[in-house]
């Protein structure tokens, strides 16, 4: 059985799910079969996909769009196929650059085998620029006392730290200098910014932007 899951990043109104609804049913899944969230795929809450996710049954294949659709980065998408592999789940991408993914097939697999390896790259130059910047912040005396609020660059470090599954979050945040709940109020266990994060980040981007203008 296939089973769908679309999704676009607005819920104003700005984006429609109609291609990809079309696209899913172009390649036969039924329309009563697609979950949709209208939510950006960074947020943890998605109950589209969690409802999907939970219709999944042994057997049945899920049919996406692309592959940013489903997961929030590469390694959240590596560890949800991988589980989907355990549960006897296959996953299949129309477009973009998985487009040749169907974990149903050896070729399909084959493919995915190399964004998995891609993903373990990716975390261990993780690994290494957060190691990096940790030495950086001590050699400037950082971690002399704790700061009074988190700033971009401790924002970066920690997200990048966290992203390692085997970060302790009370160590990360006493290598940083700051308070555990202030990690946790900035990024989520995973990496994922959270919403005052990503009000910092805006302010950066703003901020360059004016002086750009300026």
């Amino acid at each position: 059985m296939l089973i769908g899951y679309i999704r676009v990043s607005k819920s104003d109104g700005s984006q429609s799910l109609d291609l990809q609804r079309d696209a899913l049913l172009s390649e036969g899944v039924e329309s009563d079969r697609i979950y949709e969230d209208l939510a950006s795929g960074r947020k943890d809450d998605r109950p589209g996909l969690r409802a999907c996710l939970k219709a999944l049954q042994p057997k049945n294949t899920l049919v996406i769009w692309k592959l940013d659709r489903l997961g929030r980065d590469l390694k959240h998408l590596v560890n949800t196929v991988q589980d989907f592999n355990e549960r006897d789940i296959g996953l299949r991408v129309l477009a973009g650059a998985g487009a040749q993914i169907d974990t149903t097939t050896a070729n399909g697999r084959l493919v995915f085998g190399i964004f998995a390896a891609l993903a373990e790259f990716e975390a261990e130059l993780i690994r290494e620029r957060t190691k990096a910047g940790l030495a950086a912040a001590r050699a400037r005396g950082r971690m002399g006392g704790r700061p009074r609020k988190m700033t971009l660059e401790t924002l970066k470090m920690a997200m990048a730290a966290m992203t390692d599954p085997k970060s302790n979050a009370s160590n990360v945040a006493s290598r940083l200098g700051i308070t555990t709940t202030t990690l946790y109020a900035y990024v989520n266990g995973d990496g994922s910014v959270k919403e005052q994060g990503q009000r910092l980040l805006d302010k950066n981007i703003s901020e360059g932007c004016s002086a750009v203008r300026g």
